[in-house]
């Protein structure tokens, strides 16, 4: 970096997105039709002729980049297995705050070879983890009401 070349995380990802990008929002159609080209995507028409250059951009990202993909694969092939996890750390994340495994409720504690084993036998437990809640405010929420 000191002689000014990028780092090749920037040469081969972020400058191709950038490129995208400013093609998109710029409105390069000879840019934008040989970046669809040569990543074989197809594009609908109704996509290309639409006037919010964000929906333009969402249509050949969303098949260049599918982000549910991506997000899939990389938790299968980073995180480690469920199967591997320590007792220890099975009684850290089943107790809350400053409570000890040892003060909860028996039935609760036998969940504990449960949680470790990560059966899918119908007579197995069924365990729910919620590792992060947030507070949304009703205005946010969907409402399904009729018109």
């Amino acid at each position: 970096q000191s002689k000014g070349k990028k780092p090749l995380f920037v040469q081969l990802v972020l400058d191709n997105i950038w490129s995208l990008y400013e093609a998109v929002m710029k409105r390069d159609k000879e840019k934008i039709e040989k970046i669809i080209t040569s990543l074989g995507l197809k594009i609908g028409a109704r996509e290309s002729r639409h006037t919010d250059p964000k929906v333009h951009l969402n249509a050949i990202c969303s098949q260049w980049l599918p982000i549910s993909n991506a997000v899939l694969s990389m938790v299968c092939n980073k995180l480690p297995s469920p199967l591997d996890i320590t007792a220890e750390r099975v009684e850290k994340l089943m107790c809350v705050g400053a409570r000890t495994f040892d003060s909860l409720p028996p039935e609760t504690q036998e969940l504990k070879s449960a949680f470790m084993k990560c059966s899918s036998e119908g007579t197995a437990p069924v365990i729910v983890f919620v590792s992060k809640m947030f507070a949304v405010d009703t205005k946010a929420l969907p409402h399904n009401k009729p018109r």
